[in-house]
């Protein structure tokens, strides 16, 4: 099957729901495991994924010193910006691929091998969301689809999985199916209205999210 080539890890969240550890420092940086969240992820994407890069906000500069020196492809200022805005106003945008699509704050482990062969299988969509079943504490998107094509997401109606930050996205095919926006949420609806927004069948083996101090807890010793 074929390669995916790029992955983006947003990581220009403020982190408020840290502090104190984020008074200094951004999100992506806090310490875990002897390395920064946003090495981590970093490092475990690079044994698949050649391209990284990466959405920085808060202290950007700083942020965009530390991944530059591990290693990615690129970086982009996303401060005060929505989270899909990247996709529509970057050089992203004109990637005719599948994009790894994740998120800092979260700790995963997945066969990424997997994930792109099922992408591939599914007729290379404009979208796929990666679901987890939920877990108590987080709140999520929920999703409701029908052999794999979402018809619905939803913070209020439940079902028993929701999305978990993890997406492969063409941001041509996107850009060319709907209209800008800086809400993934809006995003996801207007893909969901031309049937171009699917469900993967896989799952992560590992995942947990990190937004609070008692969070960063858990994960470790859960590590």
């Amino acid at each position: 099957m074929g390669r995916i080539n790029h992955a983006l890890i947003m990581a220009a969240g403020r982190g408020m729901r840290m502090m104190p550890l984020t008074t200094d420092i951004p999100k992506p940086m806090i310490s875990f495991d002897g390395v920064t969240l946003i090495e981590r992820g970093i490092v475990g994407i690079k044994k698949h994924v050649p391209n990284i890069h990466i959405t920085v906000g808060y202290k950007g500069a700083v942020l965009a010193e530390h991944v530059i020196k591990i290693g990615v492809s690129s970086v982009f200022n996303t401060e005060g910006r929505g989270n899909s805005w990247w996709i529509y106003n970057t050089m992203i945008k004109h990637l005719n691929e599948p994009v790894f699509v994740l998120t800092c704050d979260n700790v995963v482990e997945m066969d990424f091998e997997a994930l792109a062969d099922e992408y591939f299988k599914c007729g290379e969509p404009a979208a796929v969301v990666v679901p987890v079943k939920p877990i108590k504490g987080f709140d999520g998107d929920y999703i409701f689809h029908k052999e794999n094509v979402v018809s619905k997401i939803s913070r209020n109606d439940v079902t028993d999985i929701y999305c978990s930050g993890i997406q492969i996205l063409n941001p041509a095919k996107v850009n060319a199916l709907t209209s800008a926006t800086e809400s993934f949420y809006e995003v996801w609806q207007q893909l969901i209205n031309k049937q171009q927004l699917y469900c993967s069948s896989f799952r992560p083996q590992k995942w947990l999210a990190i937004d609070t101090l008692d969070q960063l807890q858990g994960a470790l010793n859960k590590k």
